[in-house]
């Protein structure tokens, strides 16, 4: 089939699909935590717009938003049964942002781990809202209208999202300072200085360690700063002799890609507020770290 103005309508359908892919990248992520569910859901969205009536669609960009929308929120709901079965602590899947620090987005909203880690005690309802209200700036009418719900809803599922935000996570502090608290720790964690440590961190201070039952991570998150410093300094004479730590960038922060023998062993990643320390969070699994240091390399 042609268009009248003699362009194949597949070329047509596949620019408009690549214009709008960055922006729908970004939507799937936030609302899943994970590239490759990501991938997964904009493939079938490129399926279904092959088959759309593409001749009565007026914005291209508005439709595959809404069918890449639907189809996280149906991915989201079964991903809830696959976490709850997960071996240890779950963190997002990280993404490397130098090439593009706000993901497809108007603005780097709902990207960091800590963040997406919050998100994910949302229903899909409320974090596809907050993604596309916060993240997107999408007015509530076009998010009611994504959703299927009224402009009145859409306002509470986007409220009901910031306030779980807001009594779960602390004021975060700049980067200049999440920067520098980074480098103190990781330098004390190396040494295994608890006087340091127990500088840094908050009081109630959380270790998560995603290993996804591949790797010897934790089961559970270490909680608290008496546990976490303890941890850490029994941790550090095993661990670090061997390691070596790379500066690098995951999800608009600052983090650092741990090698072992030369073989990528954790990214390490924290979430800072003027408390200190409040979240440390290790990727382990090699299904979720090896993309990200795929994408560091190409």
């Amino acid at each position: 089939m042609r268009t009248a103005d003699g362009t194949d309508s597949l070329d047509r359908a596949t620019r408009d699909f690549l214009a709008a892919r960055p922006q729908l990248f970004g939507i799937a992520y936030r609302m899943l935590g994970s590239s490759a569910e990501a991938e997964d859901v904009l493939q079938e969205a490129w399926l279904r717009w092959q088959n759309t009536d593409r001749g009565r669609v007026h914005e291209p960009t508005a439709l595959l938003t809404t069918i890449t929308t639907r189809l996280a929120i149906n991915v989201a709901r079964s991903a809830r049964v696959r976490r709850e079965a997960y071996v240890g602590p779950w963190l997002p899947e990280p993404v490397d942002t130098g090439q593009d620090p706000q993901l497809g987005a108007e603005r780097a909203e709902a990207l960091e781990m800590a963040v997406l880690l919050l998100l994910e005690k949302l229903n899909p309802l409320e974090r596809g809202a907050y993604v596309l209200r916060e993240a997107f700036d999408y007015p509530y009418q076009q998010v009611a209208e994504i959703l299927e719900t009224s402009e009145a809803n859409a306002r509470q599922l986007v409220s009901r999202a910031r306030k779980h935000l807001v009594a779960e996570r602390k004021e975060p502090v700049g980067p200049a300072e999440h920067k520098r608290l980074l480098e103190v720790f990781l330098a004390a964690a190396q040494r295994g200085d608890m006087a340091v440590l127990e500088n840094v961190l908050a009081a109630d201070v959380v270790s998560y360690a995603d290993g996804g039952g591949i790797r010897g991570a934790s089961r559970i998150p270490v909680v608290g700063i008496d546990h976490v410093s303890k941890y850490l300094a029994a941790f550090a004479p095993r661990f670090w002799p061997r390691a070596r730590p790379r500066w690098v960038e995951a999800n608009g922060r600052p983090a650092v890609l741990v090698s072992v023998d030369g073989d990528p062993m954790a990214l390490l990643s924290i979430d800072v507020s003027a408390d200190g320390i409040d979240r440390i969070m290790w990727v382990m699994n090699p299904d979720k770290l090896s993309p990200y240091v795929a994408s560091l390399s190409g």
